[in-house]
């Protein structure tokens, strides 16, 4: 009989009903080795996570996050809340025990992601930050190829991260556009993701230069009509890098593109190959190979949806894509399954903190006007 773990989740927006869907879908289509029993969601709006819990198929619901820490029936903690709340929650649930799942960035400043980490290290329990994108099969053969030498030498990381859901100057000022509550931007909300991957396929980053843009200074406050508030944080970032392995990186990052719904793309320069991703087009991968004869040498595009390639199998017959949703029931498969087998899931807080350590040193950067070292 297969062993459950119980699961405790904090946040009901947009990354709660991801991770709530994550968990059901684990189960039936992977059978990881503990099954994930969805026992209870918490939020502050009692009426709002009410609902919640009864949309998304929790036993329970709890409206403060340290009753939800100090049930001794809980074993994970999944933080899908506001950045701001991310410390307090983990260094909480990792001094009561519990496994942790923490959606990105890890925290809205470095000092706050080592703390975290330190935390739970200390505490000796499972840890992991949820960089959905990680777990998209394309972006999992992009790794293969890079991994096995495909590629040759690599020269060239660039990536972009475009979005338009700010384009219009009448959009409220919500917590994303808050200082305070978000850390930063485009910077940590969106480029996060890529430097992430950037490090995940071609290496650390060792030194950045950056500049960022705030195009509309205020907004109206949100059930305050007619007045308005200071966005507080950028609405774009680019950023040239340098890898530690002499890789050379752009990078660029923008809720302003207009027509850009979710676009992430990246492409990889060898010496011998290049490939490139599309997430608008994620179930694709495309290759370009010096190895291949003259006469047909061009971009290819794979479609990754075969049974070979990591966790197609566990979903739908060739050909049949995947969606936004299921890389997130993905990172749920390997973190219970990590905890089973005693095993540290990938990427963990050490990650987490890395990431956060570019993202600060893009910031400081921008504010010095010059090259820093991360």
């Amino acid at each position: 009989m297969t062993a459950t773990i119980n699961i405790g989740l904090v946040g009901y927006g947009f990354m709660g009903k991801a991770h709530s869907n994550a968990y059901r879908q684990a189960w039936p289509f992977f059978r990881p080795a503990l099954r994930p029993v969805m026992k209870v969601i918490c939020g502050r709006d009692e009426a709002a996570v009410k609902e919640a819990a009864g949309t998304f198929g929790w036993e329970e619901y709890e409206t403060s996050w340290e009753k939800l820490i100090a049930r001794p029936d809980i074993e994970v903690i999944d933080i899908s809340s506001p950045g701001d709340t991310h410390r307090e929650i983990a260094v909480a649930a990792a001094e009561a025990g519990k496994h942790i799942l923490c959606e990105k960035p890890l925290a809205n400043t470095l000092a706050e992601a080592e703390e975290m980490l330190a935390a739970v290290e200390k505490a000796g329990v499972k840890h992991l930050v949820n960089f959905n994108y990680r777990w998209v099969p394309a972006v999992r053969l992009a790794k293969k190829l890079i991994d096995e030498g495909a590629l040759g030498q690599v020269r060239h990381w660039r990536a972009m991260y475009l979005q338009d859901w700010l384009v219009d100057p009448e959009f409220p000022l919500v917590w994303r556009l808050r200082q305070e509550r978000a850390g930063s931007g485009a910077l940590g909300d969106i480029a996060a993701h890529i430097v992430d991957l950037a490090r995940f396929l071609v290496g650390e980053i060792s030194e950045v230069v950056g500049m960022t843009e705030t195009f509309v200074k205020e907004r109206p406050l949100p059930d305050m009509r007619g007045k308005r508030g200071a966005v507080t944080v950028d609405d774009a970032v680019a950023f040239l890098a340098r890898f530690e392995n002499g890789v050379l990186g752009t990078f660029e990052a923008t809720r302003f593109a207009t027509g850009r719904r979710n676009y992430q793309r990246f492409e990889v320069n060898g010496s011998r190959g290049s490939l490139a991703f599309n997430f608008e087009r994620m179930n694709e991968l495309e290759f370009f190979s010096l190895d291949d004869p003259d006469y047909v040498q061009g971009f290819r595009t794979i479609l990754v949806t075969e049974g070979v390639h990591d966790y197609a199998s566990a979903w739908w017959p060739p050909g049949h894509g995947l969606g936004y949703e299921h890389p997130f029931v993905h990172a749920v498969v390997d973190f219970l399954n990590a905890i089973a087998r005693d095993e540290m899931p990938r990427p963990s807080f050490d990650e987490g903190v890395r990431c956060q350590a570019v993202l600060e040193a893009v910031s400081t950067s921008v504010e010095t006007r010059r090259w820093v070292a991360v």
